[in-house]
């Protein structure tokens, strides 16, 4: 075979296969999901001080930890509540409402980490469900009655892409969270003692790219090693 004809064929099968890949990708970057979305609550993972963690509420959408301080005051509490969609590939879209309450807790009873396993039912363009796993992070901090600001409690959203991901089509499908705001700058939010603060929570359906082509680069290294080959053949021949 001719090296000529290797190279040719190396390009040609690199550059129809590069073709193919992002054809795909331009079909898929003009779809829309739409459907519902839903929320349960994980098993929660304590903090080095939370010797005695207390909770209630894994698998379902409420979720509760801590002892509170006093019996007239309630635990921490999580709520989420999912919501209808329809969005384009990355584009941002709301996926539920988040409403947290600070309670004020014994400090060896609360927890530090939290699954958010958000449920996607799709209906369009493929008729699917598919659970997401996100952590949220509770920063519970030591109570100052005369500062309400340091007494403040903070949750913290795992923004990175969730490690489940579906198939439509030939194309891999995950789920990224945003933020507290649709521009994703807001990943934290705060809530005073004894007070409740509710917010929306955004995310995007994201493709996950294909690998670059394979065949086509395999034949062009053939090229080239073939082409090495041929030169140091010739070489020794002066």
């Amino acid at each position: 075979m001719k090296l000529s004809f290797v190279l040719a064929t190396a390009i040609s099968s690199f550059f129809v296969s590069s073709t193919t890949v992002f054809g795909f990708s331009g079909q898929a970057q003009a779809l829309t999901f739409a459907g519902f979305s839903s929320g349960t609550w994980g098993n929660p993972t304590p903090g080095s001080t939370d010797t005695n963690p207390i909770y209630t509420g894994v698998g379902s959408n409420i979720f509760t930890s801590g002892k509170p301080n006093l019996s007239s005051q309630l635990p921490n509490k999580l709520t989420f509540n999912g919501n209808s969609f329809s969005a384009g590939i990355n584009s941002v879209f709301k996926i539920g409402d988040l409403t947290y309450f600070n309670g004020t807790i014994l400090t060896d009873t609360g927890i530090e980490f939290v699954p958010l396993n958000l449920n996607l039912s799709l209906s369009s363009p493929v008729g699917t469900s598919q659970v997401f796993d996100f952590n949220l992070h509770l920063v519970n901090t030591l109570n100052d009655p005369t500062d309400p600001e340091k007494s403040a409690d903070f949750l913290l959203l795992d923004t990175n892409f969730s490690n489940r991901s579906f198939t439509f089509g030939s194309n891999k499908y995950t789920l990224e969270l945003v933020g507290f705001n649709p521009s994703g700058r807001q990943i934290s939010l705060k809530a005073f003692e004894e007070a409740t603060t509710t917010t929306a929570i955004y995310a995007k359906i994201k493709n996950i790219p294909e690998p670059a082509p394979v065949v086509g680069l395999s034949l062009l290294g053939i090229y080239l090693i073939s082409r090495k080959n041929y030169w140091k053949k010739n070489t020794k021949s002066f």
